[in-house]
C-alpha cells in the first residue's frame, strides 16, 4: 500500500540517539508548517487589522495562536498514531460521495492559500524591480518548473534558504517594535476579547484564516510520518511528546513575528491616523529605520521567499488531500500547474475590472476563505483523534477534547456569523436574484455536507484496520509450469492487472526461476524522503507483497519483494539493475496519449532505462 508521502516515509531515523541528538531528529515537520504561518496573507492581515483596530485585534491573534497549536498537535498525533494523514483517514471514515467534496473544498483553500503567495510574489518583484503587478502575476507561472528543480536538487537546502529569509525579517519586525516602543499597556489592553462586528469581524476571520491553515493540518499529519519510530507503546508516546515540543517552539515563533507586525501597523499607523494606508506594499516602510535604503529590497526578497516557502507546503499539501481523498495520484507538475492557474484567474480579473490597488483587498479575502474551510478539516481530526478504537491508549484526553471541540465551535460560530452579515448585506441591496437563485442553494448544501460531517462519525465508527490501498487487494494466482528465465522481475500496484502480469511472469520462468515482486511507492512523502517513509501505507505495501509472496511459495516457486520509491520507471529500473534481472514482465494499463501526460508513461520510461527483455501484458 502507498504511504502518505512515501517518498520519504520513515527517512529520518531517531532510533539510538539521547538527549539533544534525539529532539533534534524530531525537530523539522513543524518548522516547515510554520512557514505557512509567515506567508504574505498573514503579513496582510496583522497589517490590516493594526492598521484599522489598533491592538484591538491582539487577542484574535494568540486565540487563533493558541487553536493553531491544540490543532497541528493533534494533526501529529493522527500521523504518528495511525501512520494516517488527514486526508486518508477522512477517505476511511466518510463514503465516497461525501470525500469528494470534502476533496474540493480542500483545493480550494489550497488554491486560495496559492493566491496570497501569487500577490505577495508580484508585489516582491514590483518593489524589486518596479514590475507592473500584471507582469509580476504573470511570472508566478515560471516558478512551477522552477519550484519542480529545486526539490530535484534538494529540499532541505530550498528549506534552510526560505526559512533564513523569513527569519530575518521575523528578526527586523521584532527589533523595530522595540525601536517604536509601542504602549505597554494598550499592548495587555488588546488581549481582551471584545465583540467583533462588520469589518472587524471579516479582518478577524481573515487572521484565523491565516494563522489556523487547513491545508497545514493535512501536511502536518504527514510530514511526522517522515521519523522512523519504534511501533511500541514507549516509542509512539516519545515520538509524541518530540512532536509537541517541535510544534510549540515553531508555531509561538510565527505568532511572536505575527504580532510585531500587527503591533508595528497599529503603533505607526493607527496611532497616528493613517487607519487606511496599510496595504502590503507599505509594510516595507516599517523597516526603514533599521536597514534605511535596504529595507524595500530585504523585504520584497523575504516576501518572495516565504511565498516560495508556502508554495512548498501547497503542493505537498495538494498531493496528499487528492491521493487521500480520491485515490487519484498525478504528475507533480501537472498538480503544480493546475494550483498555480485557478489561483492566477482571480488575481488577473481583479486587476483588469478593479484596477492594482483591489489586490490587498483579494488578499484578505483569500485568508477570510481559508478560514471558512477549517470545520472541514478541524471536526474531522477531533473525531479521528477522539476515536480509543482507532487510536487506543494515545486517544485525546477529555480536557483535551472539550478545548478540541470549543476551538471547533468558535471557529465555525465565527464564520456562521460572517456569512449571515454578508448575505443580510446582499438581500438589502437591489437586484439580488443570484443571491436566492445560486448563493443560498450552495450555502445550505455546504451547511448539510458540515453537518454531516459532524454526526457521521459518532454512528459509524472507523474500521480499526482501514485500507488505504489506492488500487486493491492482493490476488490469488493460479498454478503454471514453464522454465525459462532464471531472474523474473514483476512490477506489481495490487490492481486487476497483477494476476495477469503475474501469471505470464510464471510462464517465462517456471519453478526454477527466481522472481521478484517490485512495487513502487510513489507518494509525495516518498518522492521527497525515499526509503526513509514509513507510514501506514508503506507497511501496508508491504503486507501486500507478503501475501503475494507467500502465495508463489505455497505454489513452489522462489520469490522475493521489493519496494521501492518514488518516479515509479526510475525505481523500477534501479532494482532491475541492482539485482541482474534477465527479465522484466509489467502490466500495461492502456492509456491514451492523453493520460500518459497527465499520469506518466511508465512503460515507456523503463523501456529506456533497462537492456533486458520486458514482456508487456495487457
Amino acid at each position: 500500500m502507498n504511504e502518505s508521502l512515501g517518498e520519504v516515509h520513515s527517512t529520518v531515523t531517531t532510533a539510538g540517539k539521547t538527549g539533544w541528538r534525539k529532539l533534534l531528529s524530531f525537530l523539522g515537520p513543524a518548522y516547515l508548517v510554520s512557514v505557512g504561518y509567515m506567508d504574505p496573507g498573514n503579513w496582510a492581515t496583522d497589517l490590516a487589522g493594526g492598521s484599522q483596530f489598533g491592538y484591538q485585534l491582539i487577542w484574535v491573534l494568540l486565540m487563533s495562536n493558541l487553536i493553531a497549536l491544540l490543532l497541528q498537535s493533534l494533526s501529529a498525533r493522527l500521523g504518528i498514531v495511525q501512520g494516517l494523514d488527514l486526508a486518508q483517514a477522512s477517505r476511511n471514515a466518510y463514503p465516497r460521495w461525501a470525500n469528494l467534496p470534502l476533496y474540493i473544498l480542500a483545493q480550494i483553500a489550497i488554491v486560495a492559500c496559492d493566491l496570497a503567495e501569487i500577490i505577495g510574489m508580484a508585489i516582491g518583484l514590483n518593489l524589486l524591480f518596479g514590475l507592473p503587478l500584471i507582469w509580476g502575476i504573470s511570472i508566478t507561472i515560471l516558478d512551477t518548473v522552477l519550484l519542480l528543480f529545486l526539490l530535484n536538487k534538494g529540499m532541505q537546502a530550498m528549506e534552510s534558504f526560505i526559512l533564513s529569509m523569513v527569519f530575518i525579517v521575523g528578526l527586523a519586525f521584532l527589533t523595530e517594535m522595540f525601536i517604536v516602543e509601542p504602549s505597554l499597556h494598550d499592548v495587555l489592553k488588546g488581549l481582551q476579547p471584545s465583540i467583533l462586528e462588520g469589518n472587524a469581524l471579516y479582518i478577524a476571520i481573515g487572521i484565523l484564516g491565516a494563522t489556523v491553515m487547513p491545508h497545514n493540518l493535512y501536511l502536518h499529519s504527514s510530514l511526522v510520518q517522515t521519523r522512523k519510530i519504534e511501533r511500541t507503546k514507549k516509542g509512539i508516546q516519545e515520538s509524541l511528546k518530540y512532536n509537541l515540543i517541535d510544534t510549540v517552539v515553531a508555531l509561538n515563533l510565527a505568532f511572536f513575528v505575527n504580532a510585531a507586525i500587527l503591533i508595528l501597523a497599529a503603533t505607526a499607523f493607527y496611532k497616528n491616523g493613517y487607519f487606511k494606508v496599510a496595504e502590503i506594499q507599505d509594510a516595507y516602510k516599517l523597516l526603514e529605520n533599521i536597514f534605511g535604503s535596504l529595507a524595500p529590497a530585504l523585504f520584497a526578497i523575504a516576501l518572495i521567499a516565504a511565498g516560495q516557502s508556502s508554495t512548498v507546503t501547497g503542493t505537498l499539501a495538494g498531493q496528499i488531500i487528492m491521493e487521500g481523498h480520491l485515490k487519484l495520484r498525478i504528475q507533480p507538475w501537472l498538480r503544480r500547474l493546475i494550483t498555480r492557474l485557478l489561483a492566477i484567474i482571480p488575481a488577473f480579473i481583479t486587476i483588469i475590472y478593479f484596477g492594482e490597488n483591489y489586490l490587498g483587498a483579494l488578499l484578505i479575502l483569500s485568508q477570510v476563505i481559508l478560514s471558512l474551510q477549517l470545520g472541514f478539516a478541524v471536526i474531522p481530526l477531533i473525531h479521528f483523534t477522539s476515536d480509543k478504537k482507532l487510536m487506543g491508549d494515545f486517544a485525546i484526553k477529555p480536557w483535551v477534547k472539550i478545548l478540541a471541540w470549543l476551538s471547533a465551535l468558535i471557529i465555525v460560530s465565527l464564520n456562521i456569523k460572517l456569512v449571515y452579515e454578508f448575505l443580510l448585506t446582499w438581500l438589502s441591496g437591489g437586484n439580488n436574484w443570484w443571491v436566492i437563485a445560486i448563493l443560498i442553494p450552495v450555502i445550505l448544501a455546504i451547511i448539510f455536507l458540515l453537518l454531516y460531517v459532524s454526526f457521521h462519525p459518532l454512528f459509524k465508527k472507523s474500521s480499526i484496520i482501514p485500507s488505504n490501498v489506492p488500487h486493491g487487494k492482493a490476488l490469488e494466482i493460479p498454478e503454471v509450469e514453464t522454465v525459462l528465465y532464471t531472474a523474473v522481475g514483476i512490477p506489481v500496484d495490487f490492481s486487476s492487472h497483477d494476476k495477469a502480469t503475474i501469471r505470464h511472469a510464471l510462464l517465462q520462468g517456471g519453478k526454477l526461476a527466481h522472481y521478484y515482486l517490485i512495487h513502487i511507492v510513489e507518494t509525495a512523502g516518498a518522492r521527497y524522503y525515499g526509503d526513509k517513509v514509513l507510514d501506514f501505507e508503506t507497511r501496508s505495501d508491504e503486507d501486500n507483497l507478503e501475501i503475494y509472496r507467500q502465495n508463489l511459495e505455497k505454489l513452489g516457486y522462489h520469490s522475493t519483494v521489493l519496494i521501492g520509491y518514488g518516479n515509479t520507471a526510475r525505481a523500477i529500473a534501479k532494482l532491475t539493475n541492482k539485482n541482474n534481472l534477465d527479465l522484466l514482465v509489467m502490466g500495461a494499463h492502456g492509456h491514451k496519449t492523453l493520460k500518459d501526460m497527465i499520469f506518466g508513461s511508465t512503460l515507456n520510461s523503463v523501456r529506456h532505462r533497462v537492456k533486458i527483455p520486458i514482456l508487456i501484458i495487457r
